[in-house]
């Protein structure tokens, strides 16, 4: 059998700065939720599985959400922070019996719907080629300016910088032993690279996408929609067509512990 190739979707945040009467990763654009397209988009760079990490008693949203899922989705409860809540995903990707040959793992904002089939493909791609921690990453193109506490300005060579996206990829025994180190530690991290650089290990970029970029207010929606109709007169699309339905694995409570053997339900 191919090796599987499961994807920890990122939808637990509260969404403090989009609001709205639902989770952010279940607003819909152009028809569809965030979190459906974002499944679509790791599916369609070569993702076998998907857990997707979602807040307490969240599943009346998510599970309608991503019923038509082209790959086999698993909904967990998250955690108070990022880190913890991604840790829960690595649990249930260990306790999975479809995911136990998995050597290579992604993780994913579950806000950042429009990565192309491209870019997915290339982290995995890396990984199975040496590296153990690698993520998209595009140039800054603003001017850029390090404010000091007295006020003082000074020039940064932007050319030197990158701005980091998501799906990052992973070996899984690395990622998950970065994720024991930095909670036994105390070290908080911003996303999952570098969680591993703080556990000592080499990260490394590749190209990233212009379109990949994070839904976080109404006004990146509005850009994200842009993007679309852009996409749609060009006659171009990152997600493969959803051919089949693939139904629930299983919703795993907080202090549940992921069952071996996963039924879907009828």
């Amino acid at each position: 059998m191919p090796e599987p190739v499961p994807v920890v979707i990122v939808a637990a945040g509260r969404g403090v700065r989009f609001g709205g009467p639902v989770p952010k990763p279940v607003t819909t654009l152009a028809g569809k939720a965030v979190v459906a397209m974002s499944v679509e988009a790791m599916a369609a760079g070569g993702c076998t599985h998907a857990v997707v990490v979602i807040p307490r008693n969240a599943e009346h949203h998510f599970q309608p959400a991503l019923a038509a899922s082209p790959i086999p989705v698993t909904l967990v409860e998250g955690d108070e922070t990022r880190q913890a809540s991604v840790r829960r995903g690595i649990a249930a990707i260990r306790g999975l019996a479809g995911l136990a040959g998995a050597r290579v793992v992604l993780v994913h904002d579950a806000v950042r719907p429009l990565v192309p089939a491209t870019v997915v493909t290339r982290v995995i791609r890396s990984i199975r080629e040496g590296q153990v921690a690698v993520a998209p990453a595009i140039p800054v193109a603003d001017s850029i300016r390090e404010e000091a506490p007295d006020g003082r300005l000074t020039i940064v060579d932007r050319d030197r910088l990158r701005a980091i996206q998501t799906p990052q990829a992973f070996d899984l025994d690395v990622l998950e032993a970065s994720h024991a180190y930095t909670a036994e530690q105390g070290i908080e991290c911003t996303d999952d690279l570098s969680v591993c650089e703080a556990a000592g290990h080499p990260v490394s970029l590749v190209k990233g996408a212009m379109t990949a970029l994070k839904i976080t207010s109404a006004t990146d929606l509005d850009l994200a929609h842009a993007f679309l109709k852009l996409r749609a007169g060009v006659g171009r699309h990152s997600f493969r067509r959803v051919l089949r339905h693939r139904p629930f694995a299983w919703f795993v409570k907080r202090n549940e512990v992921v069952p071996d053997v996963i039924r879907s339900p009828r």
